[in-house]
């Protein structure tokens, strides 16, 4: 079969037929390079090229330093690292047939703290939604500094502004892959779960989507202007400049990642807890989407508890034990102490000891699970539940509760785990340092990936709306 080509509004791009027989279209630009007076600024469209454009290998990543977890080959969900070149802010394709018409379309946004990640990581193959009869979308966006750092002369919530860019890019192309504009279904984990859960009260986000999937994330993790300010003076002292668009323009990326380095080591990062005494990143990440702007002129969780987003069709959920990535790996949930315990939660929560003590701590409960628990309700859990009470619209929320068994079963049902499964990807999981350990259920795969095509498709992953725990769908 010969390689398909489909006409974009900056050009027409030929991708490839895949041995499963489906299209794919790689590195597809949605906006300009954000290099010279477009770095720190709102996207603007891809420049149109003449040629027929190849789209059949992946393209440049967003700049990112790889932070590895010991022990864990997290390769195939965070990518392989940074992949030099201007020209990152694309799409990939995946479609059934480019000349098919309104099949549903999911859109989906990688996770990995603001910091890192990318859409074209092998857990995130989009042949089974394609196979499926639906046509899948992964964005890639800016990171860290260059997209989640207000500077005094640039635009804010940059990392948010490229994936409205990308929605709207959607909006006007998808019907050229086989995808109907107006059953988009957008769909996110971990920071992107955050992404898609403030693009839910975004003003900006209307139109643009008809169903969200939120995963391991909520829209209470987002800082206000006090905090983001402070952390970009430290950064911009690191970098021995002034922190506006202008003084970080002369900057190379490398000194900007060295810096972003900088203020990741222990004891790097301003003091960014709240007026009540909050980190809202909880130590994951300095960087998080910023309160005040035209993006987010509301607090999001606010403005879905005013009603924002309600037209938009809901699923939201996370892993029964998701801290245990963190503190598992590197023997953390051991060797942690009960003082170590509420010392490593009171840089984020204004009553450390007693939250812990809520959870066990000090009546016999070793420290390091009462941290996991605590941690999962606070870092995950306890948001999800509330995006899911507070949406006016039709909503669904699971659990996902199977364990992996790598580090002799201790891992669990940790961060991250549910994405190869939603993807029908297990394959690309391999191994065992992979994730999934050896022999993951296939069932479960099919089950999840059925899902969430049946929710973009009908509107309904197939379990009852969410009502309450006992509505909860519990995936093991």
């Amino acid at each position: 079969m010969t390689d398909p080509v489909v006409p974009t509004t900056s050009g027409a791009v030929r991708g490839q037929v895949t041995a499963d027989g489906v299209a794919l279209f790689r590195s597809v630009p949605y906006a300009a390079a954000p290099e010279g007076d477009l770095r720190f600024a709102e996207p603007v469209p891809a420049p149109p090229w003449e040629d027929v454009r190849d789209a059949r290998r992946p393209g440049p990543t967003a700049p990112q330093r790889r932070h590895d977890i010991p022990g864990l080959d997290l390769t195939p969900l965070a990518g392989t690292g940074w992949r030099p070149g201007p020209e990152y802010l694309t799409v990939d394709v995946w479609t059934p047939q480019p000349g098919a018409a309104a099949l549903p379309v999911l859109v989906f946004v990688h996770g990995g703290s603001f910091l890192g990640g990318t859409g074209s990581a092998a857990a995130y193959d989009g042949t089974a939604f394609a196979r499926a009869g639906a046509v899948l979308v992964t964005v890639q966006y800016r990171l860290g500094i260059d997209g989640f750092l207000p500077l005094e002369g640039g635009s804010t919530n940059l990392g948010l502004r490229d994936q409205l860019a990308a929605l709207r890019w959607v909006q006007e192309n998808i019907a050229g892959f086989g995808g109907d504009p107006a059953n988009v279904t957008l769909f996110g984990a971990a920071s992107g779960a955050v992404s898609v859960a403030c693009l839910l009260g975004s003003p900006l986000s209307p139109g643009l989507f008809r169903r969200a999937i939120v995963q391991s994330g909520h829209p209470d993790m987002v800082r206000d202007g006090v905090q983001a300010r402070r952390l970009a003076r430290v950064v911009a002292d690191e970098l021995k400049v002034e922190p506006s668009a202008e003084a970080f323009r002369k900057v190379s990326t490398e000194q900007l990642l060295d810096a972003q380095d900088a203020v990741l080591r222990p004891g790097g990062a301003p003091d960014l807890r709240d007026a009540l005494g909050y980190d809202r990143g909880y130590g994951l990440s300095p960087f998080l989407p910023v309160i005040g702007d035209d993006v987010l002129p509301h607090h999001p969780a606010k403005a879905i508890r005013a009603g924002a987003g309600r037209d938009v069709d809901l699923i939201a959920g996370s892993c029964s034990e998701e801290m245990r990535l963190y503190l598992v790996p590197t023997g953390a949930l051991e060797a942690v102490t009960d003082d170590q315990a509420i010392a490593s939660l009171a840089v984020s929560h204004p009553d450390p000891a007693g939250i812990l003590h809520a959870y066990g701590l000090g009546s016999g409960a070793a420290a390091g699970q009462v941290l996991v628990d605590a941690l999962t309700d606070l870092v995950f859990r306890d948001g999800v539940r509330d995006l899911a009470d507070n949406h006016t619209g039709r909503t669904f929320r699971y659990e996902f509760e199977w364990g992996s068994p790598l580090l002799d079963g201790r891992l669990g049902a940790c961060h991250g785990l549910e994405l190869p499964f939603v993807f029908d990807a297990l394959a690309a999981v391999p191994g065992p340092r992979g994730l999934l350990g050896e022999n993951p259920p296939q069932e479960l795969a099919t089950e999840l990936n059925g899902a969430w095509h049946s929710f973009a498709t009908t509107g309904s992953p197939g379990w009852p709306e969410y009502a309450g725990e006992d509505t909860v769908f519990h995936a093991y």
